[in-house]
Parts: structure tokens; sequence; C-alpha cells
């Protein structure tokens, strides 16, 4: 009978209405951070294999014109490093257009247009990353509220009794302990989630720097041995 008393079930159905909210949010908050936490990991996977598909093609000997049409004609189900590039190839191929021949010109535009492309894809990246911060550093606290919230509740429930025992004590103290453990449910695997995110976000980022980096000393060189060629790299 105390087993059964005494079970998670039991506790959360006999606790008070405040931690019974409580228990509710942080299990809602749980559910929302484990599919936050199973979208950004196939997110990333997906953006770190667009990366090195489109990287791969960059690196065979294919022209730059024809990758440019080529990340055009895919726009949508281009990676963010595709998009990057065409970006800078865009720029690059406008400036043209108005017959700007400075090499200082073009280089810059095409790298401003790549960088502007690059916090826009990178905000991107970053999307549910704050969410699961805030659910690591928040959660504690919310359960922590209702462990006091349901001590003070159990303990106003004892000021009318003349003997208080282990027994009448336990119940009460457990079910409000509950809240905590609900609540370090959730944020454990959120923070867990968060550090992984952050530091594969931080390596697709550098990644990323580094192919701007690359491409701009490509369309220096092209700019320096051919002028107003774009046509290899």
């Amino acid at each position: 009978m105390m087993n059964q008393d005494m079970s998670i079930a039991s506790l959360v159905l006999n606790a008070s209405w405040v931690v019974q909210i409580v228990m509710v949010l942080l299990l809602g908050v749980s559910v929302a951070s484990w599919a936050a936490i199973f979208r950004k990991l196939f997110a990333l996977k997906r953006v770190k294999e667009l990366n090195e598909d489109f990287e791969r093609d960059f690196w065979s000997g294919n022209s730059l014109n024809d990758l440019y049409a080529s990340a055009a004609q895919n726009a949508k189900q281009a990676g963010p490093m595709e998009r990057i590039f065409a970006s800078g190839m865009r720029e690059y191929q406008k400036l043209r257009e108005r017959r700007i021949s400075d090499p200082g010109t073009l280089l810059d535009g095409a790298r401003r247009a790549m960088r502007a492309s690059f916090q826009r894809e990178m905000d991107v990246i970053e999307s549910s990353l704050s969410f699961l911060g805030s659910v690591a550093s928040v959660s504690p606290y919310v359960g922590l509220f209702g462990t006091v919230w349901g001590i003070m509740h159990a303990f106003t429930g004892f000021a009318g009794m003349e003997q208080v025992t282990l027994a009448t004590v336990a119940p009460g103290i457990a079910e409000a302990l509950v809240a905590t453990a609900i609540g370090l449910f959730a944020a454990i695997p959120a923070v867990i989630a968060y550090n992984r995110f952050a530091r594969d976000i931080d390596r697709v980022a550098t990644h990323q720097e580094t192919f701007i980096e690359e491409f701009s000393n490509i369309l220096q060189r092209n700019l320096g041995g051919q002028p107003g060629s774009s046509s290899g790299h």
C-alpha cells in the first residue's frame, strides 16, 4: 500500500494544483526541447552534407560561371556555402555589368555580399539554439519553484496535526521533489544538446568563413592575372 501511494503517478495526482501546473509546464517544455533537438540534429547533418557536396564540386575544376549557373538553378535546394558563393558571384557580375573594372571595388563588393549572406545563413543555422539554452538554464529553477511551493503546502497541512511523523511528512515532500526531478529531466538533455550544437555550428561557421577567404583569393587571382575573367580557379 505504501509503495502504491508513493508511486510517481500517485505523487503527481496528489500534488497541489500549483505543483501540477509546474509539472505539466515542464513536461511540455521537455517535449518541445526534444523536438527542437531532433530538428536541429537533422538540419545540421543536412547542412554539412550540402556544404561538402558543393565544396567537392567547387574544387573539381569547374568554372565559376558554371557553378554560379548551377547554384542559381538549384537555389531552393542549395546549401549555405553554395548560397554564399552565389551571392558573391551575383554581386561580382552586377559590378562588371556596370563596367566597373577596378579590382579592389569588384573584390570588396563580392566580399560584402558573401559576408551578408553568411550572416543570414548563420541566423538560420542558429535557430532554436537560444530556446535550448533557455530550457537548460530556466527549467531547474521552475522545478525548484514547484518544489518549494509543494513543501510549503505540505507543511501548511501539518499545522493542525498534534503529532507529525515521517510517514505523514514523506508523501508531501516526495511529491514536491518530483517537480525538481522533472525540471532536471527537461534541463539536462537541453544542456548536452546546446553544447553539442554550439560546437558543431562554430565548426560550420569557421568552414564557411574559410571558404569566403579562399573564394576571395581566387577572384583576386583572376582579377590580377586575367582582368575581367571569372572562368576558372
